[in-house]
Formats: structure tokens, sequence, C-alpha cells
């Protein structure tokens, strides 16, 4: 049966930033489909806690780490203590990122360090990392990155964001093209403009939450949920034959 194939159960999950929004949201979803899950977040506790409870009510495990993902000996913290849990590392979700504002005329050095250390040099190094083990393990692998619209994109007052997910997008290719060899697939999702704390200050502003939906032709903002679907079809064998793409879900943005 197709709906086989959709299936994670004795799988395992990294998902990065899981303590709220699109990784809270992923990490429900793959346990939804059997996976267990090793959840990080750099300071939100609280939320990795929320999130461990949804887990359960699914009937899977939840590992909860603390993590600044920006050192990469915490990268391998992460990852040590997911085969410390579970022995195994079937799928990476690289959705932790920030963002910061400002005119490209007024960007200072911190904050174009501070989004590019952890949107693209985290995500790579966590990919690397995992890789090696999947690997060494003989695990065919799915590492599912989380890019932009702004790939496609320059947006405005948001350079070192667009530029980290330019790279995100990049690196996905890369790594496909690498780690094919060993069975191990490469993707990335480009949400649209989703209801997270990252489009909060667009969603308060009268104005610009009106030209969003009026230019997005489905008329609303994406939801969390809304990436369900398309996390668990990456991250199973449903998608057994794609790698190196991404998937864009916009409500059509895009094409309009």
């Amino acid at each position: 049966m197709p709906l086989e194939k959709f299936k994670l159960d004795g799988k395992v999950a990294i998902v990065t930033g899981a303590g709220k929004g699109l990784g809270k949201q992923m990490a429900i979803a793959l346990a939804e489909a059997g996976a267990d899950i090793v959840g990080t977040a750099h300071s939100s506790a609280a939320g990795l806690e929320e999130t461990k409870a949804e887990v359960a009510k699914r009937g899977r495990a939840f590992v909860s780490v603390k993590a600044d993902l920006t050192k990469k000996e915490e990268i391998d913290h992460v990852v040590n203590q997911a085969v410390k849990a579970f022995e195994r590392i079937d799928i990476v979700i690289n959705n932790a990122g920030t963002i910061q504002r400002n005119s490209v005329l007024e960007f200072t050095e911190q904050e174009w360090d501070e989004v590019i250390e952890l949107n693209s040099k985290a995500l790579f190094f966590l990919s690397q990392k995992s890789g090696q083990l999947m690997k060494a393990k003989n695990i065919k692998g799915n590492i599912i990155n989380i890019a932009s619209l702004r790939v496609f994109q320059g947006g405005t007052n948001v350079v070192s964001y667009s530029a980290s997910k330019g790279a995100v997008a990049s690196i996905t290719k890369s790594l496909a093209n690498e780690l094919a060899e060993f069975g191990i697939r490469v993707n990335a999702i480009a949400p649209g403009y989703m209801e997270t704390n990252i489009t909060k200050p667009y969603r308060q502003n009268p104005e610009t939450n009106q030209y969003i939906l009026s230019r997005t032709p489905l008329g609303r903002w994406g939801k969390p949920e809304d990436l369900d679907g398309v996390v668990v079809f990456l991250a199973s064998e449903a998608s057994g034959f794609i790698t190196g793409e991404i998937i864009v879900v916009d409500g059509g943005w895009l094409i309009r």
C-alpha cells in the first residue's frame, strides 16, 4: 500500500529549534508518523517540555537537548545524545534559525555574523556530523533543511537572512551530490509567509499584513501544520527518488 511508505516507525529524528513554531510542529508530525525525536533549543526549555508532551501523546519518545548550535562542540553533543538515547539517527531537520532586520547601509558585523553562524554554518556542521554517523552505521538517512522564499527573492532589510538562506539552498544541493553514494538524501523546504515569531512584525502591521494576504493566491498566512505533509514525505520512503530539491510551501506566493 502506498501509505506504508510514509511510515517512520523505528526512525529517530533530530529537530533543531523544536521548542516553538515550525520546529515544534514538525517534531509532532514526525512523531505522528512513528519517529522518536531528539529536540534541541537554545533557551526555550519550557517549549521543549511542551513539544515532549505532544510527542508522548503520539506514543513516541522525546529527548531534550539544550544547545547553542553556533558552537561545534555543542553540535557534537546533540549527535552524541541522540546516539546515547537511540543508537542511531535517521532524520535531521535543520530548522533552527534567526533573523536581523536593518538597512543594507546600516547593517552591522554582529548582525551579519549572528545570522550566518546559526542559519548556514551550524546547519552544515550538524549535517556533516549526522552524515558521518549515517555512513558509519550504513543508515540511508534523510537530511531536511529549512530554507525560505528568500532563496528566490532578495527581500528588504534582511540581507544576512537572505544570504544565509541562499547558502542553505546551495549547501542542500552540495550535500545531496556528495552523500547520495551512501544512500543519504538531502532536501529543503522553503516556507512562505507562515504564522511564526519571525513574521509577527509583518502580521501586526495592518498595511503589510493586507499586502501579504492579497499577494498570496490562497489568501491566508501559512500555519505550522501546513508543513506536516511535506516534512513526513521528505523524511520517508515515499520520496525515495528525490534529493537535492527545494520544495516551496507558500500558498502560491511565487507564482503571482
